[in-house]
């Protein structure tokens, strides 16, 4: 059984951090290119970063420069780092592994940024 379980969400003030996590169990990790979506309250889930196979990331243009993306393949998780953390940063943050055997979505952590 495959699953996601993302964690390190919060409430934070603007201009602080956080790290999210998302352990991986069920699936071969190293062949899964892995990502963070988010979705902010009454709007459509957007890509905030990817990670692929080899280490290669993207980000999205909102958080570049402030958010980082790495992964850890002998733990099979994913890691966050969010820096400079503004109000419009809120959202349920998504992890999603996608494999050549399919895609899979963990439940999502919520981050809330207000002073």
């Amino acid at each position: 059984q495959v699953q996601l379980v993302e964690s390190g969400g919060g409430l934070v003030q603007p201009g602080g951090s956080l790290r999210l996590s998302c352990a991986a169990s069920g699936i071969i990790f190293s062949s899964a290119a892995m990502h963070w979506y988010r979705q902010p309250p009454g709007q459509e889930r957007e890509l905030v970063a990817r990670i692929s196979l080899g280490g290669k990331t993207n980000y999205g243009d909102s958080v570049k420069g402030r958010f980082t993306i790495s992964r850890d393949n002998a733990k099979k998780t994913t890691y966050l780092q969010m820096n400079g953390l503004k109000p419009e940063d809120t959202a349920t943050y998504f992890c999603n592994a996608d494999l050549l055997t399919g895609e899979f979505w963990g439940r999502g952590t919520q981050v809330t940024v207000e002073s």
